[in-house]
């Protein structure tokens, strides 16, 4: 990878299942985010797939397959959303790459033992196989995970151990300061007060006779590394390495909050033990949930982006993730909601609108136009990850301009320069829209700007086929 000057990550989904809509919002917006830099430089965008730790060996074993076979078929899945949500990443990165991501987390391995960093010793207690993580009483309701509903494992085995003690007023200071941003501010929040308690040493590996799926320890072939500590370097080994990432560290990963602590926490310690950057900053969003009831697969109510996609098409499932969802809090997914944002904002609203200018301005011939009819429509709503605002933004545009348009009635218009002179003024503006929501929308952003073109001064326009065909 090159001296790059925007660099945006995804979460490395875990492959246990295959993609739901869930991640489809993650990589939507990472991928607006990827899409908005590289209108001003250029713009590295890394996802992927985290393949090790005892839960996929688990499921491979209930699927009657080995965890190569089970990681490969899943791993298409969530590489296949590239061209479901037309997403612009540069490199998919997967964490059973032996090639490629093993010496890099092996690498990093190495930099913290040489820091004094790791140390073995005997681990007795609770282990989720669910959150693959070392738990406390406080993680447990009622004697069950908070996430996964289950009860823990009691573990008692040799590891290795990382010092993340060590690390957590440097954590904090970084945090505060604003070398390591975390948005929303309510997340910062809740992380400083999970290092005002102080942090646990955790354990960093797993004996290889209990967990054969993983990377192995350097120097140490009783030992497997835990899930989390190969995982996270794939931020690394997926941009070219220690030395890509010491030129460019990530400006953001983009991640769910319920893996906040361990991007916030465990991830800045161990570059801070491997003596390398910060991230800049971590974005977190929250989950969605399907007609105000938790997504599962015992309830029925997984709603899978492909089939979304196949049913309404690429744009409009970008446009209802990214507008109807708040960027960073929990939203709610259902199929009225859907068609209601599809025929009220992108048939009535954005299609409507094109097709009305489009199709007197085709009757009109080449409109000769002055410098500086087209204003350009301000998005830097999407540096604040306010992806919804931004979009709410754009769609006032659009209701300004449909009133213009009803308000002035240019049907009626016997008079063809005045005629011309609104139309002018009327494809300016759809043109600036179609610009402002290229990181959005962006096949019916190129679709607007093939209908409108402004060239030396001239504008010609084309109509173009229904953008949004009502349901």
């Amino acid at each position: 990878m090159s001296d790059k000057k925007f660099y945006v990550t995804t979460s490395i989904a875990y492959v246990n299942a295959p993609p739901h809509i869930g991640f489809a919002l993650e990589s939507l917006q990472a991928d607006v985010l990827a899409r908005y830099n590289r209108q001003k430089g250029e713009v590295f965008f890394l996802t992927g797939t985290d393949e090790h730790g005892a839960k996929i060996a688990r499921a491979a074993e209930q699927a009657g397959e080995t965890p190569k076979e089970l990681t490969d078929k899943l791993s298409n899945e969530f590489k296949n959303l590239r061209e479901a949500l037309n997403l612009s990443w540069n490199n998919f990165v997967r964490t059973s790459d032996q090639k490629n991501h093993w010496p890099v987390a092996q690498e990093i391995w190495n930099k913290i033992s040489e820091a004094g960093d790791l140390e073995l010793k005997t681990y007795n207690g609770l282990y989720c196989v669910g959150c693959e993580a070392f738990i406390t009483q406080k993680d447990l309701v009622d004697g069950k995970c908070i996430i996964h509903k289950t009860p823990p494992e009691k573990i008692e085995e040799k590891n290795w151990f990382f010092k993340l003690s060590k690390y957590g007023k440097d954590i904090k200071k970084a945090i505060e300061g604003g070398e390591l941003k975390i948005i929303p501010e309510s997340r910062k929040n809740e992380v400083l007060s999970f290092l005002k308690e102080g942090l646990d040493d955790i354990s960093f590996s797993r004996p290889s006779k209990d967990l054969k799926w993983g990377v192995p320890v350097p120097n140490d072939d009783s030992q497997t590394m835990y899930v989390w500590a190969d995982a996270l370097t794939n931020y690394i080994s997926g941009c070219g390495g220690v030395k890509a990432w010491v030129k460019h560290p990530a400006d953001v990963h983009v991640i769910g909050k319920d893996i906040l602590r361990f991007h916030a926490m465990i991830w800045p310690a161990m570059l801070l033990s491997a003596k390398l950057s910060l991230p800049k900053s971590i974005f977190v969003h929250g989950f969605i949930t399907v007609d105000g009831q938790k997504m599962s697969k015992s309830v029925g109510n997984v709603i899978d982006p492909f089939e979304l996609v196949k049913k309404y098409g690429i744009d409009a499932v970008r446009y209802f993730l990214l507008r109807e969802i708040p960027s960073a809090e929990d939203g709610d997914f259902s199929y009225d909601k859907f068609k209601e944002r599809y025929n009220g904002d992108l048939a009535n609203g954005l299609g409507n609108l094109v097709a009305r200018v489009a199709t007197i301005g085709e009757k009109l011939g080449d409109i000769k136009v002055k410098k500086g009819d087209k204003e350009s429509i301000n998005t830097e709503l999407i540096e604040a990850f306010e992806f919804n605002k931004a979009l709410e933004k754009i769609w006032n545009e659009i209701h300004v301009l449909d009133k213009k348009i009803n308000d002035e009635k240019p049907w009626m218009e016997k008079d063809e320069e005045i005629l011309k002179n609104n139309i002018a003024i009327y494809s300016g503006k759809i043109i600036s829209i179609a610009e402002a929501l290229e990181p959005f929308l962006p096949d019916t952003s190129k679709e607007i700007r093939n209908q409108f073109k402004f060239e030396k001064n001239i504008l010609s326009i084309k109509k173009g086929k229904s953008l949004f065909p009502r349901l």
